[in-house]
């Protein structure tokens, strides 16, 4: 158990490689219950949230989610989150542990719309069922068939179907690159939720996990980390993000800038790599060309429990011999250099 963000969080269970191979092959049940949540209401709730992100949620409908960042005027990343459409005049944006106290700020300054925003963090509780097998046993469990919903779609459960509990949201969602879902309900219903799935544990291989895998496996997955790939230093089109951009929206906060940025073109860009001998690479290591000059710096790396080879993402300069897949880096690991190629994520598939 380590602390983060407040919280007391378990690293790992059975040990971070079996707990990842478990989630691979099998499944693993993950306690995020860290993660913070804002319900935003009211018939300004639209016109607040669509300033406030950069996606385009009038694509959104009742029982659907989409992922997206907020960002500063200056096109640097807020936080990323999942923001869910509960109702027409109701929205669950779902935030990082670490950033809830900045989030909240940050969306009462840019409040001008006048929602209604308030931070229910600490009342609900998350659960992560992620792998193959989830669905089995997300339904052997509760009884609830979630098979038919399609990504990033969710169910919003109020008529005590689901393990005879009131206010319950199955979402087909996940941070491992497996299919699975999250499941938000009352913090004290937690201990129930987590109690009925780990009692079908043994028949279908299910594994509790900790934050070591959780790390491990969205690496693998190629999914960004705020702090590590996004921070305020960087913007959604450098990071690779360009999907949840939509300059073609009428405004939202920083749009401008990343016009400009999209114009012109990033200076530098996000890539994954695979290390090509022994040797990890870790986040603040230089990356550099074949001349031994330094282009980049690594954000995130570790061992890759399914290649078991060293992987890792990093900022470049945005030149094609630097970024197109197959390209050769050498990351400064101490005192040796490694070698490693250019690959797209997920690395493990």
């Amino acid at each position: 158990m380590v602390p983060f963000a407040g919280y007391d969080m378990p690293v790992q269970y059975s040990g971070i490689i079996d707990e990842h191979h478990a989630v691979r092959s099998h499944a693993g049940l993950f306690d995020v219950s860290h993660m913070g949540e804002v319900m935003v209401s009211g018939d300004s709730a639209f016109a607040f949230v669509q300033n406030l992100v950069s996606n385009d949620i009038s694509t959104l409908y009742d029982g659907k989610a989409l992922y997206t960042v907020m960002c500063k005027p200056d096109g640097g990343v807020v936080d990323d989150l999942l923001v869910y459409r509960i109702s027409e005049n109701d929205y669950l944006l779902v935030i990082n542990a670490s950033n809830i106290e900045g989030d909240i700020a940050w969306m009462r300054k840019n409040n001008a719309a006048g929602a209604n925003l308030h931070d229910i963090s600490d009342d609900i509780g998350l659960l992560a069922l992620q792998g193959p097998s989830a669905f089995d046993i997300l339904k052997s469990a509760t009884g609830y068939d979630a098979s038919d919903l399609k990504y990033y779609h969710f169910d919003a459960i109020s008529d005590d179907s689901f393990l005879a509990l009131g206010n319950v949201i199955v979402s087909r969602t996940g941070y491992t690159g497996e299919p699975g879902v999250e499941i938000y309900c009352n913090a004290s219903d937690l201990p129930a939720v987590w109690d009925a799935l780990m009692s079908v544990a043994e028949e279908y291989e299910l594994k509790p996990v900790g934050l070591g895998a959780r790390d491990t496996l969205r690496l693998e997955s190629g999914f960004c980390l705020y702090g590590n790939e996004l921070t305020t230093d960087t913007n959604p089109l450098e990071a690779g993000l360009g999907w949840i951009t939509k300059l073609g929206k009428e405004h939202f906060v920083g749009k401008e800038r990343l016009a400009e940025i999209k114009q012109s073109v990033p200076s530098r860009k996000l890539v994954g790599f695979v290390v090509d001998e022994r040797g990890i690479p870790r986040s603040g290591y230089e990356i550099l060309d074949k001349d031994d000059t330094v282009i980049g710096e690594v954000t995130s790396g570790t061992q890759s429990p399914v290649l078991g080879k060293g992987i890792g993402m990093g900022y470049v300069a945005n030149k094609e011999q630097y970024t197109l897949e197959g390209s050769v880096l050498k990351i400064a690991a101490g005192r040796r250099m490694i070698s490693a190629t250019v690959k797209k994520a997920p690395f493990h598939k």
